[in-house]
């Protein structure tokens, strides 16, 4: 099956919803059939090392379509929206060029918010703002910085897609250069995605979900991710670092010291798993231009009938 012409115009297509939902099974699916490319939206797969805890592609699924914006930073790296979009507009561009269409897949709200609605302008990061509470959460643990974050600015804390010490930072350091809350500075205008863009998520029962979530965590470590996060600190990375407050690595990272027991620690990534899903699919209802896929009634074969039926 290929894409009619009647589809000409929709040149892009975002595969969204919460982790564990199939995103990336139906990405790849799909991509097969219209001639796309995949762009990962996802805040975690740019890093190397960090494969199994962020459920990167596969090397064969990799191999049969391309991906994009996956292993190309190393994990002491800094990373931003703003980067992330300079990286997925350059590649759009280049997929385009060569006559394909592009699929962004992923999770990550405000990288996929990105991709439909201008970034606001805000203030330019202070490097001493940043050093000293860098220094802080290296010390104190981010969770301090998280609970001074609630205080001054609970809209942006509230909305925040777990424990993000980059974005966590980011918004304190607004906060300090100007006394407003960093949310101020987003805007409130309608989102509307471009015209050549259809946006998609994947839809589960909450019972459903919670249950893919705990095999795909049970899977994780059938696949060695013990040993993955273990060589990620052999090879020197600093635990603190942005990459790995990762729902995962942050817990393997807590048994490790022994803080934690392995019980415990396999819990609270699930547990941490399923709220982060839940806020995931807040994020997206509040966008009224989604097309919902009840994966309940459909495998992949009939959700890519429904994306052409609603691309018709």
């Amino acid at each position: 099956m290929i894409l009619s012409q009647t589809h000409v115009m929709t040149k892009k297509i975002m595969i969204a919803g919460p982790t564990a939902s199939g995103k990336t099974g139906l990405a790849i699916e799909l991509a097969g059939k219209i001639n796309a490319e995949i762009i990962s939206v996802d805040s975690r797969q740019c890093y190397r090392l960090l494969d199994i805890g962020t459920a990167k592609p596969t090397k064969e699924e990799r191999e049969a379509v391309p991906h994009h914006n996956i292993s190309v930073l190393d994990p002491d790296e800094e990373d931003s929206v703003a980067n992330f979009k300079k990286r997925a507009d350059r590649t759009t561009e280049e997929i385009l060029s060569r006559g394909k269409k592009v699929i962004y897949c992923g999770g990550s709200t405000l990288h996929l918010q990105s991709l439909i609605k201008p970034l606001d302008d805000i203030p330019s990061a202070d490097p001493q703002h940043v050093e000293k509470l860098q220094s802080i959460a290296n010390e104190k643990g981010v969770e301090i910085l998280f609970e001074q974050l609630k205080k001054v600015d609970p809209d942006y804390a509230k909305k925040m897609d777990g424990l993000n010490r980059q974005r966590i930072i980011r918004a304190l350091d607004v906060w300090q250069q100007t006394g407003k809350p960093f949310s101020s500075f987003h805007s409130e205008n309608p989102i509307e995605p471009p015209e050549d863009m259809a946006v998609f998520a994947l839809n589960h029962p909450r019972p459903k979900l919670h249950q893919r979530i705990s095999q795909r965590t049970d899977r994780m470590f059938e696949l060695g991710f013990m040993e993955e996060v273990k060589q990620i600190l052999q090879m020197g990375y600093d635990p603190g670092l942005q990459s790995l407050q990762t729902v995962g690595y942050r817990q393997a990272v807590q048994y490790l010291r022994g803080e934690i027991s392995e019980e415990k620690m396999i819990k609270d990534i699930k547990t941490a798993t399923r709220r982060y899903a839940k806020r995931q699919i807040t994020w997206l209802r509040r966008w009224p231009f989604v097309i919902w896929l009840n994966m309940t009634e459909m495998n992949k074969e009939s959700a890519i009938q429904e994306i052409f039926t609603k691309l018709d």
